[in-house]
């Protein structure tokens, strides 16, 4: 699948749709299902989502359920070989689960087109999260709407391979 120029009208049009109140309150309950669906049925070749922009899955451990959890992430693939993700939560005022599950035990494991990698997650702060989250914002300047919205610092973590 190619993916759909960010600058061009689609790409604006999406990102306009994605960073909109109403999409904050629908996008989480229906995007990670098909994104994960999608990428069960095709081995991992699929995420609805990659057609904008990077993606990957990360599975991590719940903090309370000790139970394997999916989410499908934007990410922002680096050339050190580490991969960036921000927990927006599509500019929900609460963090997702996800990053509190990477806060309790950061070893996690994330499938990458079809390579499953096992990681370790990395907090950011500081001037290391200032320089990642320009990062992130040329690839989905949509990240600075969100966190306008969210009334939260959003947590950005570096995931390493183990």
């Amino acid at each position: 699948m190619d993916r759909i120029a960010i600058d061009g009208l689609w790409g604006r049009t999406v990102q306009k749709v994605a960073g909109s109140p109403a999409f904050a309150r629908v996008g989480p309950h229906v995007v990670p299902p098909v994104d994960r669906a999608l990428h069960r049925l095709t081995g991992g070749r699929v995420l609805l989502s990659r057609a904008l922009l990077p993606g990957l899955v990360l599975t991590t451990t719940g903090r309370r359920s000790g139970l394997s959890r999916e989410s499908p992430l934007m990410c922002v693939p680096e050339p050190e070989g580490t991969w960036l993700v921000l927990g927006s939560n599509f500019g929900q005022t609460h963090h997702p689960a996800w990053t509190a599950n990477l806060l309790a035990r950061p070893e996690a494991s994330i499938s990458y087109g079809r390579e499953d990698i096992p990681v370790t997650a990395e907090l950011l702060e500081g001037e290391a999260r200032a320089t990642a989250w320009d990062r992130a914002t040329a690839i989905w300047p949509t990240f600075d709407r969100y966190a306008a919205r969210a009334e939260r610092q959003i947590r950005v973590f570096r995931l390493h391979r183990t």
